[in-house]
């Protein structure tokens, strides 16, 4: 059973476990399926905005897809919910992203 097969068995019965979506995620960005891996970045980020690692996933994803001003956006997201919860090795991740992308 790959590891994609065992997140959905796994979500199958949680599935609103942002963990478990967000480990699914990035399997789902290993094998190129990044559409299905935005979908569920975003959805996490929805139901639970404080998921500080997904910001910068869906970043990059937006980054490759390039569509930058969202992936900024996405970075000033993540960098607000970073500041709110005192995380600020994620939050300097988040800025160094942004600055990246706008040079």
């Amino acid at each position: 059973m790959s590891r994609i097969e065992k997140l959905l068995q796994y979500l199958a019965e949680n599935d609103k476990d942002s963990f478990l979506q967000h480990a699914l995620a990035l399997e789902y960005i290993k094998i190129g399926n990044d559409e299905d891996a935005r979908k569920l970045f975003n959805e996490i980020l929805l139901r639970e905005p404080t998921y500080i690692g997904s910001y910068y996933h869906l970043g990059k994803l937006l980054e490759r897809q390039q569509n930058i001003e969202k992936a900024i956006k996405v970075y000033e997201r993540g960098m607000l919910e970073a500041k709110k919860a005192g995380d600020m090795h994620s939050y300097n991740e988040l800025q160094g992203a942004k600055e990246d992308v706008e040079e």
